[in-house]
Formats: structure tokens, sequence, C-alpha cells
């Protein structure tokens, strides 16, 4: 059985999908190719899989900008190019939901599935292409259900299939030279939700004057490619505005304390309850389930909040806990088995079902 996986999105994406690729191509029977139009992409795909087991594809790469794991080309253009090359695999999986434009092209063939990368809250996780795909895996029953109530799935074409990027999470690591308490500040990219975008010189310099903490300023991947560079002279202050540890979950591990607007890490973060606090700076009605998040940690709404915030969190934690238990339940389904085998057995009986 041929399975290719479109490694066409940036790299964040790849944690989402490549432990199922790696446990498919063990399965008797399955080859796994992984589709990209970047050198870098493939190269930090194999530093993963060190028998040789999944079968690189170099696709050809639309003029533009140089190589980068955060920086890719067009996907349309990335589809039109390769369509041929592409449309060749009987089974498509990818992360990201510009591959559903193939759908357009006479005599397009191939079943396409889509592992829904991240367990945010946000509405902008859910958009018409998702009821393109033949099949959706999402990490917990949250994103079945919200999927399903929007129109989006059917109960057979989504399936809960865990949060497979636990499964190559880096481990807790030291990035101070002393033991201060780890803030890590992760805005959104989302322009009309996000912290930094219209808030960014008050956050910095809240976080500038937090001199009891160590402070980890790690933006979405997509929000460090939107905005200049975050520059301080802080020595308790790191920056990362896109590497592999902004990626792998290095700082989500690694901090005590999440700070943050919409973004789908808390729940990374809280694969170890821990405090967390949320920046409302516009002021919004957040009764809606796209900030059910909010309900995990404390809300603020100016940066002069931020210091007695912290003060308390400690204290108030104990009283987040169940929450945060309940929402990781319902966000990402933790089952004994690990994702990577959950998603790889869903994924073969589909395309076992549907030749």
């Amino acid at each position: 059985m041929d399975i290719a996986f479109l490694a066409i999105a940036e790299a964040q994406q790849l944690y989402h999908w490549l432990p199922a690729a790696l446990e498919l191509a063990r399965r008797n029977g399955v080859r796994v190719s992984i589709l990209s139009p970047s050198d870098q992409i493939l190269a930090l795909v194999a530093r993963y899989d060190p028998e040789k087991r999944l079968i690189p594809v170099r696709l050809r790469r639309p003029p533009g900008r140089a190589d980068s794991l955060f920086r890719q080309p067009s996907r349309l253009a990335t589809l039109l190019l390769n369509y041929p090359a592409i449309a060749r695999f009987p089974v498509l999986v990818t992360t990201e939901i510009s591959t559903a434009w193939a759908r357009r092209v006479p005599g397009f063939a191939a079943r396409l599935i889509l592992i829904k990368h991240g367990a945010g809250d946000r509405e902008g996780g859910y958009k018409k292409r998702h009821a393109d795909f033949d099949l959706t895996l999402v990490a917990g029953e949250k994103d079945r259900r919200r999927l399903i109530d929007r129109d989006l799935c059917t109960p057979d074409t989504v399936a809960v299939g865990g949060y497979p990027k636990f499964e190559l999470k880096a481990p807790r690591q030291r990035f101070f030279a002393d033991d201060r308490p780890v803030l890590l500040y992760n805005p959104h990219f989302d322009p009309k939700l996000s912290s930094w975008v219209t808030h960014g010189p008050a956050v910095l310099a809240a976080l500038e004057a937090l001199t009891d903490w160590n402070v980890i300023i790690a933006p979405h991947t997509k929000l460090a490619r939107a905005v200049p560079p975050i520059v301080t002279a802080a020595p308790h202050i790191h920056v990362d505005m896109g590497s592999r540890h902004s990626i792998d979950m290095s700082y989500t591990m690694s901090a005590d304390l999440y700070l943050g607007d919409v973004s789908s890490q808390v729940y990374e973060f809280l694969i170890q309850p821990r405090p967390c606090i949320f920046l409302n700076l516009d002021r919004r009605d957040a009764s809606s389930e796209a900030f059910a998040h909010w309900k995990l940690g404390q809300v603020i709404e100016s940066t002069d909040a931020l210091p007695a915030a912290l003060a308390r969190a400690a204290d108030l934690q104990p009283g987040f806990v169940a929450a945060q238990e309940a929402a990781m339940r319902d966000s990402i389904d933790l089952s004994p088995i690990p994702a990577s085998q959950r998603q790889a057995d869903l994924i073969l009986n589909f395309a076992k079902a549907h030749p």
C-alpha cells in the first residue's frame, strides 16, 4: 500500500504527522513517501528516521524565497506545479487544508486524510475546506464534536487519534544560568486576537521589568515571520523568533508559567498542570467557546496587572488543576495506546475500506 504524507507547510506542522508516518512505515506491506518542496524539511524528517524507512520525494519548488523551515512557497503553487507527482498516490495525508484544492482538478481520485494540527479553541481552526477531506483525525473529543456541529464532518468522517506530537516532545531544559522561575510568553499570530500585534511595546516593557523571573518570548512562528524581530537588552529574557526549540515543545516543557492569548500551545504546556495567565488587553467578550482555555488560569486586562498575577499564581493554581485536567481530557485523548499507533491504524483501516 502506497501512502504519501504531503509536507508543504512550515516545520511547526511536521511534529503532528511525522509520528504516524514513522509508525506506518514500520508496518508490513506499507510504503510511506514524504513529499516536500523543502530540502530543510526533508532533512529534519530524516533526523527522526535513522533507519531510513521513509521515502523522501523532493517536489519542484516554485520560484521565490530561499528554502527555510519556517518559510515555504505558496501551497497552491506547489500543488499546481507538482500535481502529477502528488495525484499518483492513492492516499494523501496532510496537516493543512490547502491540499483540498486538488479536489477541483477533474479526475483527481486520491483519498485525502487530514490530521488536524493543534488542539486549540480559536474559531479560525474550522474552515469550510475541512469538509473536503475523506477522513479527519483530531486530538480529542472537543474537535470531533465541533467539526460535526459545524457540518464540516460527519460522525463517520472524523476520528479521535490523540496527539502524536507528545511522542516527539523535547525534554525539560535549562535556558538560563540561574534558578529563577521561567515564564513562557507565547503570543498568537492572528492580528485580531494576538496580544503582541497591538500591545507589543507594553507587553515587552512589562516583561523587562520582571527581574525576579526568567522569561522566554517565543511567538507563534507565523507571528515571528510577520512582525519585526523582538529585541531586548534585558539579561533575563530569551527571545526565539523561530527555531526547533520553538516548535518541539522545548519551551512548553521547560517553563513554570504560561503567559499567552489564544495559542493552542497552552494545551501542550498543560500536559503537566501548571499556572497560566491570559492577556485580554482588548477586553474582549470571552464567553464563547473560542476562549474556553481562559477558564484555565487568571485573565488580566492590563500589563500593569501582571506582577500581581504572577505573585498569586502559585497560591491560585490548586483551584485551576481540576479545570485544566478536564480541558485536557476533552481536547487531547491521552490513551495509553500511543497516538502514532492509533493514527496509523485509522489511516490503514480507512485506506483498506476505500481502495
